[in-house]
Order: structure tokens, then sequence, then C-alpha cells
């Protein structure tokens, strides 16, 4: 297990104990690492401030991507707290039911942008205030999926956002490379959260797709965060840029 003691981790978007959010921060903490945790709004407070407390959590705060200010006041709160950042996980998208549910023909202009100003600028704007308070590099992971480059039926207006993360992911790879920043999504396989039970027939898909799979048997958010773990630590320090699998297999089927 890494020894990741002295490090900070900044870890936006935890809702639940199901969240891969959460089996990020988790195996973060076990190996010594200290956290700040946000989440959306009072709602979800209830569940996501018991479990960063039980992490110790150096900030617990609110972070709604749309709200002006809002992400300045987190990160000035990290920068006083913790005073550095090595790494920022970025766990959060979003698209209106109505265009996942729908015809991707059919995805509304405004559902378009808000798909791709909270699943995708969201990656930029977090690093843009994150990457000032990793003083001696680090590391920026986002969560994707298999829809951004192959159709998975009612994914829709999401799967174009997750392509045009993944994309993102590489330009600021690129950028942030000089200053010894990595940047990398993971493409997690099928996991029951908040996000996935906004998507028609998840459940029976899941269920019907795991005997298909390669170890035909379907991940969990610690899979996520055990990969999420080794990608911050010394052992990836050459990788960049990368969509990293985390699905069984799924990918190669």
């Amino acid at each position: 297990m890494e020894d990741l003691k002295g490090k900070n981790a900044v870890v936006i978007g935890l809702a639940n104990d199901r969240s891969l959010a959460w089996g990020i921060a988790e195996s973060l903490r076990e190996r010594g690492c200290e956290i700040a945790v946000s989440y959306l709004n009072e709602k979800m407070e209830r569940r996501a401030r018991p479990l960063a407390e039980g992490l110790g959590a150096k900030v617990i705060a609110p972070l709604d991507i749309t709200q002006e200010g809002q992400a300045e006041s987190f990160f000035a709160e990290v920068k006083s707290k913790m005073g550095h950042v090595d790494y920022l996980i970025h766990a959060v998208a979003y698209a209106e039911r109505e265009d996942l549910e729908g015809q991707f023909l059919n995805t509304s202009r405004s559902g378009f942008h808000t798909a791709m100003d909270i699943s995708v600028y969201s990656l930029i704007e977090l690093s843009r205030l994150a990457v000032p308070l990793m003083k001696s590099g680090g590391n920026i992971l986002t969560l994707s999926y298999l829809g951004a480059v192959r159709v998975k039926p009612h994914y829709n207006v999401m799967g174009v956002a997750k392509a045009a993360l993944e994309a993102s992911v590489r330009y600021l790879a690129y950028e942030l490379g000089p200053q010894k920043i990595t940047v990398n999504a993971i493409s997690a396989g099928a996991v029951r959260t908040l996000s996935s039970s906004g998507i028609k027939d998840f459940r029976k898909w899941m269920a019907e797709s795991e005997a298909a799979l390669p170890l035909q048997e379907n991940i969990s958010s610690k899979d996520v965060g055990e990969l999420a773990a080794f990608l911050c630590s010394p052992g990836a320090i050459h990788i960049t840029g990368e969509t990293i699998y985390v699905d069984s297999g799924a990918h190669i089927m």
C-alpha cells in the first residue's frame, strides 16, 4: 500500500457511501492522505458530512459549480486550513433526466449546455483554482465512462460530455506537464451510484451485462479508489493524459 502521508487531497462531489468520490476519498485516507471534501447542497450534506467527518476531513464545505463564487470560497478555505494541494479529485457530472431518457436527437439546447458546463467545464475551472496550490507538482483525476467512446443507450448527452471531458484531460495534461502535474481520467465500469440512478433501466442493464464481462463481475467504488490511489502514487509519476479503465474488461468487448 502506497504511503501518502503528508499529502493533501481535495475531493469534489461526495454524495453518499456509494459514490465513486467516497471510494477514492476512503482509499486515499487509508494511505495517510489528508482530505478536503465538498458536497453539493444542504440535502447532500446530511449524507456527506458524516462520511467526511469519519475520515477526519480538514475541510467539509458546499460547492455548487453553478453558483458564482462558491468554488473560489471553497479553495480559499482549503488554502487557509491545508496550505497546499497534492491531488484534485473531480467527481462532478450532471445531465437533465429528460435528456437521458429520450432520444439524443431531441437533446435540448439548454440541456446540452447544462451537461457540458457541469460535467466538463467544471474540471477546467476547478483545476485553475487548484493548480496554484500544487506547489510541488500534483495529480488531477476525473471520472469518465465507456459511453464517451461507444454508444450506450440512454447515456445520450452524457456520453458526449464524457468525450469532451476526456479531450480536456489531454489538453490539461499537455499544459500542466511542465509544472509536474499529471492529469488522468478513470473510466469506471457500471456501479450503482446516485448519478447512475438517473439512467433509464440502469439496474436491469447492469445485471444483464455482468455475465458478459471478461471477469464476469461488476466493479465497486473501492476498485475505483484503489486505482486512484495508485495514480496519486510515485509509481504513476509518468502517467498523464490517459483514460484508464477499471471495468472488468467491458471496454474490450
